[in-house]
């Protein structure tokens, strides 16, 4: 008799296949989730170059130049550039451009070496250069040198986070700049768009800045900067950072391309990048990609459902039975009715307390965690943490299955007269549970 009444209550309580899973209490360290908190962004400053106490030329740069009685007469007032953004001040002269091997080509002289120069040192060499020709007496030396362009460093920037999606015709708008959008699988709309940045603002900070801000927390929280062709012979860069793969060879030239990750959060660890990585050079793409979305899957007594797993905050396990919209010391009940009723008749049922957690092991199979919530609401030990791709599956124990089988077909009547006259009766009736 007792088998019977054993099998008839909700087979799913009896023959519940993930029920006989490890226990919280027994579970090994590698099978508990990873926390995603305690992270702690970095300063910004080392995203960003310091500024330098002298600007130093370098091919390039566009200078202004004025040499009375060569470039110019004494009749003729020098011309005067202003500046469009004022982070340069008004130049005076003729535009003068450095070229690739760092000299400048003047009327009647040598070129003038100036790369790594100041525009003061410049403007003593240019002096000097006509000096020694004799083109200029040293008390007729009338010669101006300014900056009127300085060198732009181009790169490339990438981003398809969300919150990119919503400021690019923004973006595009106040800076002028070639905004290109693409779709990026699953849907998603990428951003690209090509940057100029003036020499000492070729940083990722400058960068990031311009093309919309910070990465979201719907992004990886990682900027990466893939930098064209390296040959090697400038420095030693540590093989993390250094590709080829199979996928994608040496060049014959023996030039090697280099991958630059820099995390926006870390837990205090040293960080993987030095501090020339995050300046720019020409021809360097920054990517900044976007989270792919996670989820944890719901069962038995929960809405079957997928559920958004959080990518910037711990997930326990009640919290994830309250996300997922399941009952939790209610007796079983579900909210989501029609009727309107949060309470249920009687005195009411046993809450279902029998939480599995199929997870997926390190070493590709699975295993099956047994929760009970009614201990995870009283002891942080038992509340672990829910990981993507979990499935929680919530069912009754054989105990609570019996006793809301018995409560549900067993039904007691009471009646009592406790007034029994002729000319008057009164009685009462009772219906438990």
């Amino acid at each position: 008799m007792l088998s019977v009444l054993v099998s008839l209550p909700g087979c799913a309580a009896v023959t519940n296949p993930v029920a006989n899973g490890v226990p919280v209490r027994l579970l090994p360290d590698e099978l508990l989730a990873e926390s995603r908190e305690g992270f702690e962004p970095i300063p910004l400053t080392l995203l960003r170059q310091p500024p330098p106490k002298k600007y130093i030329l370098a091919a390039g740069d566009t200078l202004g130049i004025y040499i009375e009685g060569v470039l110019g007469s004494a009749e003729a007032p020098p011309p005067v550039n202003i500046p469009e953004t004022p982070d340069l001040p008004p130049s005076i002269g003729y535009p003068f451009p450095i070229r690739e091997d760092g000299t400048i080509s003047l009327p009647y002289v040598d070129p003038v070496p100036v790369a790594g120069l100041t525009i003061e040192e410049t403007e003593e060499a240019v002096a000097n250069a006509y000096l020694e020709k004799q083109i200029i007496r040293p008390e007729d030396r009338r010669i101006l040198v300014t900056l009127m362009r300085p060198r732009h460093i181009r790169v490339l920037v990438i981003r398809d986070d969300s919150q990119q999606r919503q400021v690019s015709l923004r973006t595009e708008s106040l800076l002028g700049l070639g905004t290109t959008r693409t779709q990026i699988g699953g849907g998603r709309e990428g951003i690209g768009m090509v940057l100029e940045l003036p020499a000492y603002q070729n940083d990722v900070l400058n960068a990031l800045t311009r093309s919309g801000g910070l990465p979201g927390l719907e992004s990886t929280q990682e900027v990466i900067v893939q930098r064209g062709y390296w040959d090697g012979s400038s420095d030693v860069v540590e093989p993390d950072y250094c590709f080829p793969t199979e996928d994608e060879p040496t060049p014959e030239n023996g030039a090697r391309r280099q991958t630059i990750r820099i995390p926006m959060r870390t837990r205090g660890e040293p960080l993987p990048f030095r501090p020339k990585d995050i300046i720019l050079q020409n021809g360097d793409i920054v990517l900044v990609r976007a989270q792919e979305p996670e989820f944890y899957y719901t069962g038995g007594l929960l809405p079957a459902d997928e559920v958004p797993f959080p990518n910037d905050y711990d997930l326990t396990v009640v919290e994830a039975v309250l996300k997922g919209r399941g009952p939790l010391i209610n007796g079983g009940l579900n909210a989501s009715n029609l009727s309107g009723n949060l309470l249920q008749t009687g005195i009411g049922n046993p809450s279902p307390s029998l939480l599995a957690i199929v997870r997926e092991a390190p070493n590709g199979g699975q295993v099956a965690i047994r929760v009970d919530l009614n201990e995870a609401v009283r002891d942080p030990r038992e509340n672990i943490l829910v990981q993507p791709g979990d499935v929680l599956i919530l069912q009754e124990t054989p105990d609570e299955a019996i006793t809301r089988y018995v409560t549900q077909i067993t039904q007691l009547n009471f009646f009592v007269r406790f007034l029994n006259r002729r000319d008057a009766q009164g009685s009462v009736s009772a219906i438990a549970p």
